[in-house]
């Protein structure tokens, strides 16, 4: 297995050029199944994660949501980047501490959000928004530099679609240090292409789901570096899960998987556990 130095800059080394797909798992089977597959990274979703924990998004601790990152790194040889929300702290010093904590779980990268949390005032001012960001890059920066920092503008996921808005602030984040910069919610090709141009040298992260009109290879066109799915994994599992569990309570089977998956899981995880030395 690479160290974690070496994760991280594997990591860094795929911002440089071309685009990749970063799928986000749950859980550690999901994390050494999408290895498999030949992935070259992995993020994980706060969503999918709080849902197995009984919680909605934004509602696990932080120091189980470390606990869950630190199991993700371990699980797999890809580098992990951490949807690590925003920040676990409502100040500017408890970003910095909770970017701390995150980066000694052996994370490769870690994002963080301009949200607030509060319905009525969704997100920070950009003032304060870049002071918290500053205070990630730092604790980066004191631990090594080889995190990889990325800066999420949530104005089009938290009732606020002002592309304007979310490149101003995007713009600010680079000053701050952001390494790669994100406005999840983005779905044309004007907005994307605008976000792309703004952000200049930095790579940019477009999240896509099931209904994008866009390929890889066309976002890759666009100039997008990174593209990942969120909870669009999460969501597909939880799907088939309520249809099969809904249908039982009706008093039927027929939502239930009479055959193995496509794959044949526990013939991968045997050979899978075998090839690690288990």
């Amino acid at each position: 297995m690479p160290t974690i130095s070496e994760k991280r800059s594997t990591f860094r080394d795929l911002h440089k050029s071309g685009c990749f797909v970063m799928p986000n798992p749950w859980d550690a089977g999901g994390a050494r199944y999408l290895q498999s597959l030949g992935f070259k990274a992995i993020a994980s979703t706060s969503i999918g994660f709080a849902f197995t924990q009984g919680s909605p998004d934004n509602g696990v601790p932080r120091d189980v949501m470390l606990q869950h990152l630190r199991a993700l790194v371990e699980a797999s040889d890809l580098p992990v980047n951490a949807d690590f929300e925003n920040g676990h702290s409502a100040s500017i010093d408890g970003v910095g501490e909770s970017v701390r904590l995150c980066v000694e779980t052996g994370v490769a990268g870690l994002s963080i959000e301009d949200s607030t949390g509060d319905a009525a005032n969704p997100l920070f001012d950009i003032e304060t928004a870049v002071a918290r960001l500053k205070s990630a890059r730092a604790a980066i920066d004191k631990a090594g530099g080889e995190v990889t920092l990325t800066a999420r503008a949530e104005n089009f996921f938290a009732g606020r679609p002002d592309l304007e808005d979310a490149i101003a602030r995007l713009t600010a984040y680079a000053d701050a240090g952001a390494d790669c910069l994100y406005a999840p919610g983005i779905r044309t090709r004007e907005q994307i292409e605008r976000v792309v141009a703004a952000a200049g040298s930095l790579p940019v992260n477009v999240l896509v789901g099931s209904a994008s009109e866009f390929s890889v290879a066309d976002l890759a066109a666009m100039g997008v570096r990174r593209i990942s799915v969120g909870g669009g994994l999460a969501m597909a599992a939880w799907n088939a899960f309520v249809q099969g569990a809904t249908r039982l309570a009706e008093g039927n089977f027929d939502g239930l998987l009479r055959e193995r998956p496509a794959a044949n899981l526990n013939a991968f995880f045997r050979e899978d556990r075998a090839t690690r030395g288990f």
